[in-house]
């Protein structure tokens, strides 16, 4: 019987818990939320779905009681605020970084054996904050941005190349930030063949400037931080890590010499399995590719100086 707790039933959260039920990855989700009634409701709402849908996973809802989240696989942590229309990730840093600290220490309380994947902003930050407050093996504390930054590189590619998303590939990473990730356009393909076949390299810069403020559009469009994509990508994670897929999905994971950084979370590809992070992929950069991730991890240890432990 596996088991997915997610900490916050906001708009990702809730998604997030959705979309793992429909897929059916795991047997049993529990939400959590301070807000009394809120994960209650939406479990409920979710469950009476369930006939409609043929979804046999349970999903249960609770307040501020982590004795329901024992046991836990994996621990999907969402809490804090979102974004508002103008606002960095980054701006984020000290309200959330107190919510996080103190969430991971009561998941933890009840599922010592838990791989964690933040999705709180700023993630690259708050998950290295995962990784000093918990002492936990560098495996098993994931950051979902690179899933979803990867996501929107590859719907903004379909979109030029006028393809079926299912048909491109594509990745991002660096920093989960829209001046800090990087669109790998160099390695993105429609069907095998390399997207610069079909699109000119002024089409190929607009796509990968389209997707480093993918978050921000949505942002301004919605008023407040999208939560479709974030949700699913956030289960696509828990989906590779409890089915024990092997997935290559970039990820913020911690640096210890790879890519030439220490002591640092960032997107990078991931091989993801049982217990988390299996192995860290090292590309082959080129020299611009090199520049740009030595910018974006400086980026990121600026905003880590920043956190208030």
């Amino acid at each position: 019987m596996s088991k997915v707790t997610v900490v916050g039933a906001g708009n990702v959260g809730a998604t997030a818990a959705n979309v793992i039920a429909l897929r059916e990855v795991a047997d049993e989700v529990v939400m959590i939320d301070i807000k009394e009634g809120v994960s209650e409701g939406k479990a409920m709402d979710m469950m009476q779905t369930a006939n409609l849908l043929d979804m046999n996973t349970r999903i249960t809802g609770v307040t501020n009681n982590y004795e329901a989240t024992k046991d836990s696989d994996v621990v999907v942590i969402t809490s804090g605020i979102p974004r508002k229309p103008g606002m960095t990730r980054e701006e984020l840093i000290g309200v959330n970084a107190g919510i996080v600290k103190q969430v991971t220490e009561s998941v933890l309380a009840h599922s010592p054996n838990a791989v964690i994947v933040c999705v709180s902003n700023p993630m690259d930050t708050m998950t290295y904050l995962i990784h000093k407050v918990s002492g936990l093996p560098k495996n098993r504390i994931i950051g979902m941005g690179g899933a979803l930054d990867s996501s929107r590189f590859k719907y903004y590619l379909s979109k030029a190349l006028n393809a079926n998303p299912n048909e491109v590939e594509g990745f991002v990473i660096g920093g989960h930030g829209d001046t800090t990730m990087i669109p790998m356009k160099r390695f993105a393909t429609l069907r095998g063949v390399p997207v610069t076949e079909f699109l000119s390299a002024e089409e190929l810069d607009k796509v990968a400037a389209d997707t480093m403020v993918g978050g921000a559009t949505l942002t301004k469009l919605l008023g407040t931080s999208a939560w479709y994509a974030p949700g699913a990508a956030t289960a696509e994670v828990v989906e590779a890590v409890l089915h024990d897929q092997d997935a290559v999905i970039p990820c913020s994971a911690l640096l210890e010499g790879e890519y030439g950084e220490n002591d640092l979370c960032i997107g990078v590809p991931c091989v993801l399995g049982k217990g988390g992070i299996k192995k860290i992929l090292e590309l082959n950069l080129n020299e611009e590719e090199k520049a740009l991730f030595q910018k974006s991890a400086e980026a990121v240890h600026k905003t880590n100086a920043a956190l208030p432990c």
